[in-house]
């Protein structure tokens, strides 16, 4: 339990409260450089729209559509307090079509914090709260282009050249917060999340939307100590809640730091296995050993009902300072769930650290067989590192290996046609050239990601590195 102290101070969170955590961050010494602000992390200054792309290979003819992705691009960075998680939002976009390259945009999310700070006038619409920051993916929901985040903002809609169009809240049917981590169950075309909201300690909720874009489902769950939940997974019956050990500070606000979480080994680690339709009480709590998970593959139910979620998983996270993230990576897991023992067995798939496993998301939540993830070395998430395919089948792994100095992202992976057999098509993401500071949307077989690309596309500048994405097809 918060401590009674806390669990007054969390309800009154005030002014006064802000007024001590600016106090204390302007009494940090300003260094001049944050690693978060720096080499691949540095900030772009314009916005820009590029129609001469170079295009080394061939484009396939069936990609007609968009590659986005978004993350943060501070207007006006201060190293004092900051992390890579809180600055302002930038999508990154290029639009395939017909073979070609046509265009490559960047742009701000149009928020209030934004225009506070002197940038480009904030888009109208819904806010939840004051701060209104979105930065952390692009997905569509409803038909329509949306940014997203989590821990409380209401997410942002974007037109089909990127800019803001307005904030929303889902024609008024979402009042809980929403979620950097929605999933598809494409079996019924819902969109799953567990949602929360930094200024609520005891509460998360399961968010449910329509195909059309509406909230069908608030679910509001009871927890302990605020924990940053950022990511949830589905099954054919349930929804998981990854209740882990990372949870708000009150120290860290009062503190200075704009991201106020931190490892917390006085806080139960565990998994709720949520009945889709079901609600608080009918939760399945099962205790895990302690550890954390930003991102889940996939996951499923076997024969016997067992949950099994395959994910990234790190030993600890922010239990070494606000800078992070900096756990300790353990690589690719697969766990086993069993309701009626409300255990979970851990076993690795593949030791390397690695991040952003991403399947191909027309088997979300059904048993699979192909996963893609970009390797990380040491405590460090983002590098010079390959990308990785499993076939969680055979064991077998491929290894892509971009090059000296060349830092992948993401890479989703995007089906041959609708009908193709799961893994058919190809998986794309940037790749920063830190020698040249340019940037390529590199396009691979999904099947051979150790064959050279099938196609490079060329943005003659550095693409800062951001969080997540998605290839958004023409409708």
């Amino acid at each position: 339990m918060a401590s009674s102290v806390e669990t007054v101070i969390r309800g009154i969170v005030t002014k006064g409260i802000t007024a001590v955590a600016d106090f204390n961050r302007g009494r940090m010494t300003d260094t001049g450089e944050h690693p978060f602000l720096a080499g691949v992390h540095a900030p772009v200054t314009e916005e820009l729209t590029i129609t001469d792309l170079a295009v080394t290979g061939t484009i396939p003819a069936q990609l007609s559509g968009r590659y986005v992705r978004i993350g943060p691009n501070p207007f006006k960075p201060d190293p004092r307090g900051h992390h890579w998680f809180i600055g302002d939002g930038m999508v990154h976009g290029v639009r395939l079509s017909g073979g070609r390259a046509e265009w490559y945009r960047n742009r701000y999310i149009r928020s209030n914090n934004l225009e506070a700070e002197g940038g480009p006038t904030a888009a109208p619409g819904p806010r939840r709260r004051e701060g209104d920051t979105v930065n952390t993916n692009v997905v569509r929901i409803g038909g329509q282009i949306t940014a997203i985040v989590e821990a409380g903002s209401n997410p942002a809609v974007l037109d089909d050249n990127l800019e803001t169009v307005a904030y929303t809240d889902f024609g008024g049917t979402l009042t809980a917060p929403f979620t950097a981590h929605p999933h598809e169950d494409p079996l019924t075309g819902e969109l799953h999340a567990i949602t929360y909201d930094g200024t609520d300690s005891n509460t998360v909720w399961h968010v449910v939307l329509s195909p059309e874009g509406k909230v069908v489902r608030q679910v509001a769950i009871p927890v302990e100590h605020g924990p940053s939940i950022h990511e949830c997974t589905v099954t054919r019956n349930h929804v998981l809640i990854f209740d882990l050990p990372v949870t708000f500070s009150m120290k860290a606000l009062i503190g200075g730091q704009k991201f106020p979480y931190a490892w917390n080994p006085d806080h139960k680690a565990r998994v709720g296995l949520l009945p889709r339709n079901g609600g608080a009480d009918d939760v399945i709590w099962c205790d895990v050993d302690p550890c954390y998970v930003f991102h889940v593959a996939n996951s499923y139910e076997d024969e016997a009902g067992r949950i099994i979620v395959d994910a990234a998983v790190y030993e600890t996270m922010f239990a070494d300072g606000p800078e992070g993230p900096n756990g300790k990576a353990l690589g690719l897991e697969r766990w086993t769930i069993d309701p009626a023992a409300r255990r979970v067995s851990r076993a690795t798939v593949d030791p390397s650290g690695q991040e952003f496993p991403r399947p191909d998301e027309r088997f979300f939540g059904q048993d699979y067989r192909y996963a893609w993830a970009i390797g990380v070395g040491g405590d460090a998430l983002l590098g010079v590192q390959p990308l990785y395919r499993h076939d969680l089948k055979t064991g077998e792994r491929q290894v892509c290996d971009f090059g000296p100095g060349r830092v992948p992202g993401e890479f989703v992976f995007v089906p041959r046609d609708a009908d193709a057999p799961e893994g058919d098509g190809w998986v794309m993401g940037y790749v920063i050239d830190m020698g040249n500071q340019t940037t390529d949307l590199v396009i691979l077989d999904a099947a051979n990601i150790a064959a050279p690309p099938v196609a490079s596309i060329r943005i003659p500048h550095r693409v800062p590195t951001g969080f997540h994405g998605n290839w958004l097809p023409d409708a």
